[in-house]
């Protein structure tokens, strides 16, 4: 399946009061690895953006002066989208800017959500850890993330971050390669394990002798003692 993780930044957080997308990033995975094949477009808004938004994405509007419209991009980006999957986290939220862009153009633009499925990360998160802050921030500490160099939000870095993020949520154990590179365990990996030669000289087994198996036997009874009999060694 190819999944495109998507997120966008607005020049406030009301579409009733006007606001327009400025910037659209996104990242493609298929079969789970990313692809390399991103998405990322800055936007013309025609409007200023609202402090408590510039203050999250430090997007200018000097910065965007020269940057195209979304009539300008919008076939590029309904191309690069459509028939994926897309996951976004708060989708309500994306997709609704989205749809209101490409309703704005005519409607002889197709919602986002009937030509793509829409997977809500945020959503998916709140079953995975109920109680618990869900946003991108508190899932990189759980799931040991490192989103260090995120100063402010941009949509591109959110989307790769998010990526990551969507990985580890969906991924079960994960494995850590030698060079450091992460990979969930599938059949595909266990064909490739090396195999120890059968003509290697064997292991030795070193067992313990009958001091060291006593102080194992006592530390057992101590712990099931402490524990009230619910020792799952003894038992």
């Amino acid at each position: 399946m190819r999944q495109i993780v998507l997120d966008t930044e607005t020049t406030g957080l009301e579409i009733k009061q006007g606001n327009r997308i400025i910037e659209i990033g996104a990242v493609e995975i298929v079969n789970r690895k990313l692809t390399g094949n991103h998405y990322h477009q800055y936007i013309q808004p025609d409007r200023e953006s609202e402090e408590g938004a510039l203050a999250v994405h430090g997007i200018t509007s000097e910065f965007l002066a020269d940057k195209p419209r979304f009539a300008d991009i919008a076939q590029e980006f309904v191309d690069y989208v459509r028939g994926a999957e897309l996951i976004i986290h708060n989708a309500p939220f994306d997709v609704g800017f989205l749809n209101h862009e490409l309703q704005m153009l005519g409607s002889q633009w197709e919602k986002v959500d009937s030509i793509c499925s829409i997977l809500d990360s945020l959503v998916m998160a709140r079953k995975i850890r109920p109680g618990q802050k869900n946003n991108l921030d508190a899932l990189c500490r759980f799931y040991g993330i490192n989103n260090a160099h995120r100063e402010l939000h941009g949509a591109l870095l959110d989307s790769e971050i998010l990526a990551d993020v969507y990985l580890a949520m969906t991924g079960g154990q994960v494995s850590l390669l030698l060079g450091g590179e992460q990979t969930n365990n599938t059949d595909e990996q266990a064909t490739n394990i090396k195999r120890l030669d059968a003509s290697r000289e064997k292991l030795v087994v070193q067992y313990a002798n009958e001091e060291e198996l006593k102080v194992h036997q006592d530390r057992l009874e101590a712990i099931n003692k402490a524990s009230g009999g619910a020792c799952v060694w003894l038992n």
